[in-house]
């Protein structure tokens, strides 16, 4: 069921939120790069308890928090959503948000679909954009290129993809990845399309 536009979007004063997720290898990392091309988008970061990939820089990539770190910020409500996935903690910073909003901006959150729908149900007002992979042939091609995971952890994600796919109608629209400036294009119009709803 798509969510309704009047739950979809946020006052024109503090900026949009949209919400990018879907399962690992769907091109997330690849679509918001290109997104955040843009001059008007920004990214939120989150904070996760995995450690940093080669090149990614903490406070820009993520928020690279050891566990009782990201375990004392549920305890003080300072995450807007948090979850586990594969293993490790993943959460969004509420302050960081807010600042990035109260700027006017259009801050795109990549998350997990857990976190996504942790969200949804609480009724937080976002753009909710589900990018998949034009196949689970391509979406296990993509993983297994990456060349970062074992066997075991491929197996896993393979596992989730499946899961968060059947769970795609929730959001207000799903963008096929199978082309990056096709894809990107796309989801530009969705967000000006939802930005002159406003």
């Amino acid at each position: 069921m798509r969510r309704g536009r009047e739950e979809s979007k946020v006052n024109e004063e503090r900026g949009s939120l949209v919400l990018l997720s879907g399962p690992s290898g769907a091109g997330k990392t690849s679509v918001c790069e290109r997104l955040l091309r843009t001059p008007e988008v920004v990214r939120a970061i989150t904070a996760t308890t995995r450690p940093p990939r080669p090149g990614e820089v903490d406070g820009e990539h993520y928020f690279f928090l050891d566990d009782a770190a990201f375990r004392e910020g549920i305890e003080g409500d300072r995450f807007l959503e948090w979850a586990e996935v594969h293993g490790r903690l993943y959460g969004t910073p509420r302050e960081p948000l807010e600042r990035q909003l109260d700027s006017g901006r259009t801050v795109l959150l990549s998350i997990d679909v857990q976190g996504a729908e942790a969200l949804m149900d609480r009724g937080v007002s976002a753009l909710y954009l589900f990018l998949e992979p034009p196949s689970i042939e391509e979406l296990r091609r993509r993983l297994e290129a990456r060349g970062s995971d074992d066997e075991a952890t491929i197996e896993l994600r393979m596992r989730n993809a499946l899961a968060e796919l059947a769970r795609k109608d929730r959001y207000d629209h799903s963008v096929v990845n199978d082309d990056l400036d096709r894809a990107v294009a796309e989801i530009l119009e969705l967000i000006q399309q939802a930005e002159e709803r406003t």
